[in-house]
């Protein structure tokens, strides 16, 4: 049982924002409620084996291509770039982006051996080389790497001659100007427009 159970919880610690505590407490959980833990199980495996990058923005998808890039309704000449396709789910959710996607597969960051070669930054440059994109929406994350990453494609596409923008950053709504740090301020300002 030791076995199992360490290679369970070794398992789960891999999960972001999840310690050793919280993946005994999981996996104790899912021992005890057998059915869960199977339901888990293959849901698991079902995902891992049915899902596969779109071959033209590469989210995820079960079909040959997403639902996103065959959707005829959506507006085909405006591209937002985002970091992984979880940030695509959060987007969609919002329902604020009516074009399509183009999922990079993360960030530039040296310190982790991660460089231009190893995102879909070359073939972002090839879609907007087909002349049908006439805007590229940059949304990766406000952080150091998402912001290098962010100035890397722009430069990238500049000679495109396409409109590339970034989405604003700064306050979220709801929160009280007390809570928020410099540099989210400084982004609030920056970002700010006509009333």
């Amino acid at each position: 049982m030791k076995q199992s159970l360490e290679r369970l919880v070794g398992a789960l610690v891999k999960l972001p924002g999840i310690g050793r505590k919280t993946a005994q407490r999981i996996a104790f959980y899912l021992l005890k409620d057998g059915e869960v833990g199977r339901e888990m199980a293959e849901a698991i495996t079902e995902a891992s084996t049915r899902l596969h990058p779109c071959p033209t923005c590469f989210s995820l998808t079960e079909n040959g291509t997403c639902a996103v890039c065959t959707d005829p309704a959506r507006d085909q000449g405006l591209v937002c770039v985002v970091e992984e396709p979880a940030d695509v789910l959060t987007l969609e959710q919002s329902r604020q982006h009516r074009g399509t996607y183009h999922v990079l597969g993360g960030v530039l960051s040296p310190i982790d051996g991660v460089g231009p070669e190893d995102l879909h930054v070359a073939d972002l440059l090839r879609r907007v080389g087909s002349g049908s994109i006439r805007e590229v929406i940059i949304a990766t994350n406000p952080t150091t790497e998402g912001e290098a990453t962010a100035i890397y494609v722009a430069r990238q596409l500049k000679a495109a001659g396409v409109r590339i923008t970034r989405i604003a950053h700064g306050l979220p709504v709801g929160s009280d100007l007390d809570l928020a740090d410099g540099e989210t301020l400084r982004r609030a300002f920056e970002g700010r427009r006509e009333l």
